[in-house]
């Protein structure tokens, strides 16, 4: 554009924002400053020298400006043509070090700075922070931004682009363990099978690079790491309601555990989970937790319950004994994911008779559906079935599924229905045949992989 841009990037830590923002600035006339935990006065003459060196051959020794306030004046006297881009990474490490920044930067804005070509980029990874530091009500750039981005781990699709070596169900296992967060993804070897890359990468406790992934990202983002431990493992081992969260914990009364789980909540790492029925989500009684990052799933069902096991050297027979049965019932619950977003790029590229409102699960009592995408405006529903089995899925599993479509029918009013079935490998001839006549969705892990 021809105007100033004040454009705020953020999202969890390894999403790639840094690898982005140098994707994006080569090229390009920028200052690229990261922040860090030094002091305040060492951050000023870095960043200092960065701008009298952007326009300057050489910098003077020891050369800082004597402010803030003038180190952000001084971008208002860059050349302006071709647009300068500067960036700002790690924001919030340099807020912890001065709060007023946010404040002067707001005021060298609106005095200067907007009636620039400047591109600035503020970045940051402590979400809560950015969001109400930078992004909220309260705060004093508040409403100068011109746009923003929360950055997003990798789906499915573009994540099976680090294995082309890998099969479909074998890049479907990958993103399942490691989720869709750049940095876990280039740590696998596309050369290596799964579960090499589990025991070279995750569970050698002297060399593996995720080994303790989570417990610093925790420990440097949290100031009680090891309630979150607890409760995140309950989460892994399948206690998904507050109660069972709680008892199973053991961090204190309810009131304490829902406050911790609204803050994993704002971190991105944990999702509350309603039928897609409601109408009103957050006060639904009916929600479940379950832990959003793939890799923090992986983590706290396998590593750290056997960590004492693996700090002894015993990652073959954990991997063999623990992990190799049990891995399938573990990826059931990210196929069950990767089915509802298939089933939302399908609704976005026009591939369903109807638009939904509502893309999830569903469940009441000993029913569930896997997959419901609804419109209680068209009253039309598509109702999905997911089995990550290596055996063909046949007939009996659809008529299964038809049953709990009568449920939705009577209680909600639906009076058209679309079926699908979602499977590891494939379907039973009888099946193939009957969706052919009955135009019923069969998808198998390598289509959904592939669908872009």
């Amino acid at each position: 554009s021809d105007r100033a841009e004040l454009f705020v990037l953020y999202g969890r830590r390894r999403v790639g924002k840094t690898e982005l923002l140098r994707a994006f600035c080569v090229d390009k006339p920028h200052i690229f400053f990261i922040a860090t935990l030094s002091s305040d006065t060492e951050q000023l003459a870095t960043f200092s020298q960065q701008i009298y060196g952007f326009s300057h051959s050489e910098v003077p020794a020891g050369f800082t400006f004597p402010s803030w306030d003038a180190a952000f004046q001084a971008l208002a006297d860059f050349p302006m043509q071709p647009r300068p881009i500067i960036i700002l990474d790690e924001f919030t490490y340099l807020i912890s070090g001065n709060k007023a920044i946010p404040s002067i930067l707001q005021k060298v804005w609106d005095e200067k700075l907007k009636y620039t070509r400047i591109m600035l980029v503020l970045c940051g990874s402590y979400i809560g922070m950015m969001e109400t530091e930078v992004l909220g009500y309260q705060a004093p750039l508040y409403g100068r931004r011109t746009a923003s981005t929360l950055l997003r781990p990798l789906d499915l699709p573009s994540s099976s682009l680090f294995f082309p070596d890998y099969s479909p169900e074998e890049q479907f296992l990958a993103w399942s363990i490691l989720g869709g967060m750049p940095y876990y993804l280039r740590v696998f070897c596309n050369h290596q099978d799964i579960f090499t890359n589990i025991h070279q990468h995750i569970l050698d406790a002297q060399t593996g690079a995720l080994f303790n992934e989570p417990r610093l990202l925790l420990m440097e983002e949290l100031r009680e790491p090891r309630n979150y431990f607890s409760i995140l493992r309950a989460i892994a081992q399948g206690r998904t309601r507050l109660n069972e969260i709680s008892l199973e914990s053991g961090v204190g009364e309810v009131t304490s555990v829902a406050r911790y789980l609204d803050i994993l909540q704002h971190m991105h790492l944990i999702t509350r989970r309603v039928p897609a029925t409601e109408n009103q989500p957050e006060k639904s009684k009916k929600g479940i937790y379950q832990i959003d990052d793939h890799f923090l799933r992986f983590w706290f069902r396998y590593v750290q319950p056997n960590q004492s096991g693996l700090d002894l050297g015993l990652a073959d027979a954990i991997l063999e004994q623990r992990i190799r049965p049990d891995l399938d019932h573990f990826v059931s619950t990210a196929f069950e994911e990767a089915a509802l977003a298939f089933v939302a790029r399908l609704a976005q590229k026009g591939g369903l008779s109807f638009l939904p409102e509502r893309i999830g699960g569903w469940w009441d009592r000993d029913v569930e559906i896997d997959v419901l995408a609804i419109s209680q405006t068209e009253k039309t529903a598509l109702v999905g079935e997911c089995k990550w089995s290596v055996n063909p899925i046949g007939t009996n599993i659809l008529v299964d599924l038809k049953k709990k479509a009568q449920i939705l029918m009577k209680n909600y009013g639906i009076q058209k229905i679309q079926y699908a079935l979602f499977t590891r490998s494939s379907f039973t001839p009888a099946l193939e045949e009957l969706a052919k006549v009955e135009e019923i969705g069969l998808y198998t892990v390598d289509s959904i992989v592939n669908f872009m």
